[in-house]
């Protein structure tokens, strides 16, 4: 078999089974596991998929800008953020993180619930100043320009001294094996520390970040209370994540 059709063999079932293994194509294949890690290490380099510990998993969105990503899935983003609005209670301190979907998320914030918020998001404290209830606070640093989102370490000195209810993660990847994941090393850091600093840690996933990964981990899947995904979202792919524990709601 050639290189170029075992390799399109390895993408046809990650496409179909949403992993594959490198000890399981190499007995298929019948070649060794090296030439299995070096097939998925060249397709990988291409970004048509990333690898993981034992094999690979398709790989998450390629990194764009944020004025590119926004109109990505932008509807079914929209309709994901007003579910995840519904979350929000009286007085809370809600942590946003940014991003294209938190970015949809504040547009359906009542305007008659008095509640905070913090967020690390120049775009997002703008998009509030027009909402006399909610407070917001900025969270400063360096910027990141492709998120639009302050990092470094006066980033994370700040974050050390919040207490919050909730914190809405953004993400580029969630798998139950491969966890949560970005495309930034910074941003897996910072998002790593506001979890930690939150009560309960909500994830708003549509379809393209479900079962994929990027090349930087934020944390496992336990990091996850909440998942919103999009109502047309099967079962099948939702069952690992409600067996891991986590509360999935449907929008």
């Amino acid at each position: 078999m050639l290189t170029s059709q075992r390799k399109k063999l390895i993408l046809d079932k990650l496409a179909a089974a949403g992993q594959v293994l490198s000890r399981q194509l190499s007995e298929e294949f019948d070649v060794s596991e090296d030439t299995v890690r070096r097939d998925l290490r060249e397709l990988s380099a291409e970004g048509l998929l990333q690898r993981v510990h034992g094999g690979a998993l398709p790989a998450s969105a390629a990194v764009v800008t944020f004025s590119e990503r926004k109109n990505v899935q932008l509807d079914a983003k929209r309709i994901i953020a007003k579910k995840g609005a519904e979350l929000i209670a009286e007085g809370q301190v809600v942590i946003i993180d940014g991003g294209t979907t938190t970015a949809e998320l504040i547009t359906f914030f009542p305007r008659n619930l008095r509640f905070t918020v913090v967020t690390h998001s120049p775009s997002v404290a703008l998009g509030l100043a027009d909402y006399p209830l909610i407070e917001v606070i900025i969270i400063g640093g360096q910027l990141y320009k492709h998120s639009l989102v302050a990092v470094g370490a006066a980033a994370m000195e700040s974050i050390a001294h919040i207490r919050a209810d909730i914190f809405f993660m953004g993400v580029t990847g969630i798998h139950v094996e491969a966890g949560l994941s970005t495309g930034d090393y910074a941003e897996s850091c910072i998002k790593r520390a506001l979890s930690a600093r939150a009560a309960e840690t909500v994830v708003l996933a549509s379809a393209e970040k479900l079962n994929s990964a990027s090349a930087w981990v934020i944390g496992d899947i336990s990091m996850v209370n909440t998942l919103v995904v999009a109502a047309d979202t099967s079962e099948q792919v939702l069952k690992p994540f409600a067996a891991a524990g986590l509360s999935v709601i449907k929008a």
